[in-house]
């Protein structure tokens, strides 16, 4: 018997070889869950460590609140922007690609294994689904960034699939043990775990963020804290009702981190720790869960099943899910290959154990095995595999870092420390020539380890660190502006406004928004506006279009300079009438 103090020593010994390892496994490319299975199981009673742990129980519990930590941090981190460019695929994924997987991967295990065929589709659904962090650690550590759309739809899919797979096995366990009757009485059971688990998860984050947006408390270390409880309190509701807790701990945390409450940074930065820490101490548990010995009788029909469920089931539901939403066959092929199997699939396979059938044990070896096949097949090839298909996009140099706001007041404001590449569009030039939107600001430039106070005639260099504030409306220009000119960049959001000064070059403009504004760029802004609208017709409101460019009259000075313009992307390009430009005025509302 360990005493409490030989317990906290093993277990930060354990978070450091986790953390030690996770740098090592970005070198190599290894996923690092196989890293911490290793750890686990060479603790475990037939490793070097010796530490006997044989309580599913504790396990399961354990690995039930680890997992509503990892999918609410998963729910945090994943932007609107994301569901609004492939929900529909991921969503199809997610819930009729899981059930395609199961079943295809559980009637061959069935087979393979002797099990019947409700445990075959029990195995098969608890290695349905696709595990985000596994996925995306790998993409980062060998430094494979793909397409927007590529990525958003793993993202989405491998956040969301876990909750399908989830039902699936509960559902097809409460089948088994005679709780629940096969075929309506699922059809009932899953209708009533999405419905309940989705109000849930939208109630609880939609209240969750508006209470932290409001509430005042003594000390910001506790909104991190509160929206950890707000989390749990959706998981736990929800299973309480009847419904999905894992969906809905995840909705919730899409929500709260959405609606960017008070110290969102903050909030971000907390729970990524936790879903860190989650997942050492989670994996590494469940390797010392594991016997080794055990996995030895199960590797013949294991390695049978992955191979199925590699080449077989996950690319059928690709295809047959992806088909419709135009993606190439390369996107498809790639999208087949991402099928990592991670946290999910071995903590669903403690549920057999607990819930004591026959064929718990064999299940849970084989899932084990599976888990570890594909992390090291899939994982280590993912970053070649993207290569090969040509679907990677270049990598910035240095990723803009946005800082945290410390107020207790919702502030629409950011700070980012943007780093000037050799070839930013910002490098060499100086801060008054920058074509920056009204209202950003550079606070602190960080040159050599030293601080330069930034001034009009400041120049950037290569090498340094802006600090700048602005809105994040108008994060998209800012971004252009210190973007090296290799790098893909997003479009500029059609129908926004920016606001920018009169006096800016429209040369300036050109350089840093890849715009085509006129002949002359050493016109300003102020000298455009009245070069199409005449003298007489400069007034507030007036606008002047240019092909896809509007430029809206928005603030004059006493003797009539251009003060202000508020430059907006429309969306369709404009029809001139005898030339390519156009010039218009018309009052402001």
């Amino acid at each position: 018997m360990f005493s409490i103090e030989t317990l906290i020593l093993i277990a930060g010994s354990l978070l450091l070889l986790g953390i030690a390892s996770n740098k090592f496994s970005a070198r190599m490319g290894v996923p690092v869950l196989v890293v911490f299975l290793a750890i686990g199981m060479l603790a475990g009673s037939e490793g070097i460590g010796g530490i006997e742990f044989e309580n599913y129980t504790l396990a399961h519990g354990f690995a039930t609140t680890a997992l509503c930590l990892i999918l609410f941090n998963g729910g945090i981190g994943t932007p609107y922007a994301a569901f609004q460019s492939a929900w529909k695929p991921a969503s199809l994924l997610a819930t009729v690609g899981v059930i395609v997987t199961a079943v295809i991967t559980g009637l061959a295990a069935s087979w393979i294994l002797g099990l019947s065929w409700l445990q075959g589709l029990l195995l098969g659904s608890i290695v349905g689904s696709t595990d985000a962090s596994v996925v995306f650690s790998v993409l980062r550590g060998g430094g494979v960034h793909i397409r927007p759309r590529l990525a958003n739809t793993l993202e989405v899919e491998s956040g969301s699939n876990d909750p399908m797979a989830i039902f699936l096995t509960v559902g097809l366990i409460e089948v088994l043990t005679g709780q629940t009757p096969f075929g309506f009485g699922l059809v009932t059971l899953f209708l009533n775990q999405a419905v309940v688990g989705t109000a849930m998860g939208m109630a609880v984050g939609w209240a969750g963020a508006w209470v932290l947006q409001h509430i005042r408390l003594e000390a910001a270390g506790l909104y991190p804290v509160m929206a950890t409880a707000l989390g749990l309190f959706s998981f736990g509701m929800a299973s309480e009702l009847g419904g999905s807790g894992f969906l809905a701990v995840y909705l919730t945390g899409v929500v709260i981190g959405n609606r960017r409450p008070v110290f969102h940074r903050g909030i971000v930065l907390f729970h990524d720790a936790l879903a860190w820490m989650c997942q050492i101490l989670m994996f590494t548990a469940l390797g010392i869960l594991s016997f080794p010995s055990r996995l030895w009788d199960v590797t013949v029909p294991a390695l049978l099943i992955a191979s199925v469920l590699i080449f077989v089931a996950r690319p059928i539901a690709v295809f047959l899910c992806g088909m419709p939403f135009r993606f190439t066959v390369r996107e498809l092929s790639f999208l087949s290959w991402v099928g990592l199997k991670g946290a999910v699939p071995i903590t669903l396979a403690t549920f057999p154990m607990m819930a004591g059938l026959p064929a718990a044990s064999v299940i849970f070896d084989t899932v084990f095995f599976v888990v570890v096949v594909s992390a090291l097949v899939q994982g280590w090839t993912l970053p070649a595999v993207a290569r090969f298909l040509r679907l990677e996009v270049p990598k910035n140099q240095k990723t803009p870092v946005t800082l945290e706001i410390s107020s207790l007041q919702n502030v629409d404001g950011d700070i980012v420390d943007y780093y000037i590449d050799q070839d930013s569009r910002a490098s060499g030039c100086m801060i008054k020539d920058l074509a920056l939107p009204d209202g950003v600001v550079i606070a602190l430039i960080v040159r050599d380890e030293q601080t330069v106070l930034p001034q009009g005639r400041s120049q950037l260099l290569q090498g340094d660190h802006v600090v700048v504030v602005l809105r994040p409306s108008i994060r998209a220009m800012v971004d252009r502006v210190f973007a090296p000119t290799r790098t893909h960049v997003k479009e500029l959001p059609q129908e926004l406004e920016f606001p920018l000064r009169g006096s800016i070059k429209v040369c300036d403009l050109e350089q840093f928004y890849e715009l085509k504004l006129a002949d002359d760029g050493n016109l300003t802004l102020d000298e455009l506006v009245r070069q199409h609208l005449g003298e007489n017709n400069v007034k507030i409101g007036a606008v002047v279009q240019i092909d896809q460019i509007a430029l809206h009259l928005r603030e004059l000075s006493s003797d009539g300079t251009v003060l202000y313009v508020g430059m907006s992307i429309l969306a369709e390009p404009a029809e001139a009438t005898d030339s390519s430009l156009s010039a218009t005025s018309l009052p402001l509302e």
